[in-house]
């Protein structure tokens, strides 16, 4: 997206607002009324005002959000975990997919994913399965898991040979929509068939990045692999937003990656932004969301904000 425009100048007939006058040393300024500070939110723009959410009288049917990105490390299972939780704070029904062999996801609230007899992997290739047989309901009340664990790595080599294998997720996930209000699916850090199998089902995808280059240089290829997926597979599939994490504002590199990521991506990049902290892997090792281990923290305050953006701009 394009950087916002200027401020209309004296011969469109608009005033130019006082603050632009003084940021370009015009004298005119000195005769402007004075204008309320404007805060300026982590990413340098303007906060953007977004209300509470309204409470639901009813449920459904779901908006399922992609958390995807092929880099690892960035903060995508931490950001669905707490999403998710706090989506769940807001009275939303949310159901997470953990896509991820490695079952981080289900290890970071508190499922013992290793001794589950029955994962996502046996609801994607075997048509006996399904989701309900698989459904954990986690600690976090509205907050339901579809778990996973190392079984789900054949899961590419089963299906590649099955027609419509891009859709089995879609498959899964359709019978529950209606009992939700947003489902999250934390997909593998790669573009492989399982995530493409998320994109393909998908209303939306969100882009957890990580503050540092060469996360920059990856959303390029991420772009084109969702481009592909509109076009061959999921017409309605969008970019929901791009979410900062692993934040640092006390280095000039960390500053320079946000200020290039908010000149490329404008409106994009979401206003809510996840700092470092020391807080996410004792969550992590306790099983438990942010917001509930430490809910009075900066992080469980920026993934609150994250929610209310994601419920403002879904219309959830």
């Amino acid at each position: 997206m394009g950087t916002p425009q200027p401020p209309a100048t004296e011969t469109t007939q608009t005033r130019t607002p006082a603050w632009a006058l003084a940021a370009t040393g015009s004298r005119d300024a000195e005769s402007a009324p004075p204008v309320a500070d404007v805060e300026l939110g982590p990413t340098g723009r303007p906060r953007r005002s977004i209300p509470e959410p309204s409470p639901l009288s009813s449920h459904g049917p779901a908006k399922i959000i992609a958390m995807c990105n092929q880099k690892g490390g960035v903060g995508k299972t931490t950001s669905t975990i707490n999403l998710g939780a706090s989506l769940a704070e807001c009275g939303r029904r949310v159901l997470l997919v953990d896509l991820d062999p490695q079952g981080a996801l289900s290890a970071g609230l508190g499922v013992a994913h290793h001794d589950l007899d029955m994962t996502v992997h046996n609801v994607l290739v075997d048509p006996r399965v399904t989701a309900d047989d698989v459904l954990v309901h986690t600690r976090v009340e509205d907050l339901d898991l579809l778990p996973s664990n190392i079984d789900l790595s054949a899961a590419e080599i089963q299906l590649v040979s099955e027609v419509g294998r891009e859709q089995a997720l879609g498959r899964a996930l359709y019978p529950l929509l209606d009992r939700y209000d947003y489902i999250l699916v934390d997909c593998q850090p790669s573009l492989g068939l399982l995530t493409v199998n998320a994109l393909a089902c998908a209303d939306s995808v969100l882009i957890p990045m990580e503050c540092e280059f060469f996360s920059l240089r990856g959303l390029a290829l991420l772009n084109d692999t969702v481009a592909k997926v509109r076009d061959r597979l999921n017409p309605k599939l969008t970019v929901a937003g791009i979410l900062v994490t692993m934040y640092d504002s006390r280095t000039l590199h960390g500053r320079e990656v946000m200020s290039r990521v908010v000149e490329v991506f404008g409106d994009l990049v979401y206003d809510a932004v996840i700092n470092r902290t020391v807080k996410f892997p004792e969550t992590s090792v306790a099983g438990e969301p942010i917001t509930r281990w430490a809910p009075t923290s900066a992080g469980a305050e920026a993934y609150r904000g994250l929610a209310r953006e994601v419920i403002h701009r879904t219309g959830r």
